[in-house]
């Protein structure tokens, strides 16, 4: 390896490996460090969904009148473990002045920003790397409990058709017809076809890890412990040394706040744990995804199974797992589509990085411009893959960004 690598990209999963492959198509050099490997945290087991019609912050006050409730339920949509809830105050501070209709407006234009670019970039960037067979185009149904609950989901609906979203509202009638066995509770639904998904979203990155290594790339498996600014570069210290780069792209994930805290700056990222179970695929004739909003949780067909999971844990990243709330989702699953068959899953715990205002940190070091910071995309990572990657790019080659970055900037809090 030379002396000065060109850009390493810190972090091996889908949004560090896309902004890796942006910059070799940009032809740049570039190695990849990650402290387990592709494809090892978040990515590995999300719902596998490109949720571009998704543009409403989890900030909001619609969130603020379901918290209370939520919160009460410790197997509910929204946990705070008790061992956990006096370090993220803070946070959770910040998430409620993030819930003003100010704030909110905000937010969603910025997220419908992002999605827009990110909806562009997708089918060019699995074309590029080889991975377009993998996209799946079945769309999701939104599902309610009665006539109380659709109502109050509307105002959200209105503000997505403000922003060119197609949907549909459907009668029960209408949604057995598309999804045959759901339980006869679900009264109302909304089905979005423009929400897209990946065949197997481990598989995908694994995909995108291969596809970087056949074109040059190194991806090295080393745990980044401190960021220091050069004249010229930037010096990465990890557990096997130290590594020198002309520019660096931190994409950790979760992770993500510590290692920008080596360079003072602090940024309140916390953690969504979310929990799900993946059934064998003869599990159940799923026809789309389907989200049960009220609950917190989705359904999902990938390749390699039947995957239900969701739900929001703020836990931080050193409490043990809780899979009884992965027990909880399956037990509703199985009620919600009576026809569901429960045996033979697997269970599964990661890290979903969030910020407060429920948009990603992408944009320049407040240290050294040559540092770049990509992180923060909660349940959306996947989502937002290729065009944060695009993002990247743009950065790391000195082009005017496809998009406004203000509302994304990591000194926004």
């Amino acid at each position: 390896m030379p002396d000065m690598a060109g850009v390493v990209v810190i972090g091996a999963g889908v949004i560090g490996l896309s902004a890796a492959l942006a910059a070799q198509a940009r032809g740049l050099s570039v190695t990849v460090l990650d402290r387990d490997g592709p494809a090892a945290g978040a990515s590995a087991g999300n719902a596998g969904a490109f949720a571009f019609t998704d543009i409403l912050p989890l900030a909001s006050p619609g969130i603020l009148r379901k918290a209370p409730r939520w919160l009460l339920d410790p197997l509910g949509p929204l946990s705070v473990p008790p061992a956990y809830a006096l370090k993220i105050a803070p946070w959770m501070y910040r998430f409620w002045r993030a819930c003003s209709p100010r704030a909110v407006a905000a937010s969603t234009a910025a997220q419908t920003a992002l999605m827009d670019l990110s909806r562009a970039e997708l089918e060019p960037f699995l074309a590029a790397t080889g991975t377009l067979p993998m996209l799946e185009k079945r769309g999701n149904l939104q599902v309610y409990e009665g006539e109380a609950e659709f109502r109050a989901s509307l105002p959200g609906w209105q503000a997505r058709a403000d922003h060119g979203i197609s949907f549909q509202h459907m009668t029960a009638a209408e949604m057995a017809a598309l999804q045959p066995g759901l339980s006869p509770r679900f009264t109302h639904g909304t089905f979005t076809p423009g929400w897209y998904s990946i065949a197997d979203p481990k598989l995908y990155t694994l995909a995108l890890a291969e596809r970087f290594r056949a074109q040059g790339g190194a991806i090295l498996r080393a745990e980044v412990m401190a960021l220091s600014p050069l004249s010229d570069g930037v010096r990465i210290r990890h557990t096997g040394g130290t590594l020198d780069a002309e520019k660096v792209v931190l994409a950790a994930g979760a992770f993500s706040h510590r290692i920008a805290a080596t360079l003072a700056e602090r940024i309140p990222l916390e953690t969504e744990r979310g929990y799900n179970t993946t059934l064998p695929p003869s599990a159940l004739d799923l026809r789309c995804q389907i989200t049960f909003g009220g609950h917190g949780f989705v359904i999902s067909r990938l390749s390699t199974g039947i995957r239900v999971g969701g739900a929001v844990e703020l836990g931080g990243l050193s409490l043990p797992p809780n899979y009884k709330r992965s027990d909880a989702m399956l037990r509703k699953a199985k009620a919600f589509l009576p026809g569901l068959k429960t045996e033979g899953g697997t269970q599964w715990m990661g890290f979903r990085p969030s910020l407060p205002d429920s948009l990603p940190a992408i944009g320049l070091s407040r240290a050294s411009p040559r540092v770049i910071y990509a992180f923060g995309h909660g349940h959306l990572g996947l989502t937002q893959s290729s065009g944060t990657a695009r993002l990247v790019a743009d950065l790391l080659t000195a082009r005017p960004p496809a998009i406004d970055l203000t509302p994304f900037s990591p000194q926004r809090f």
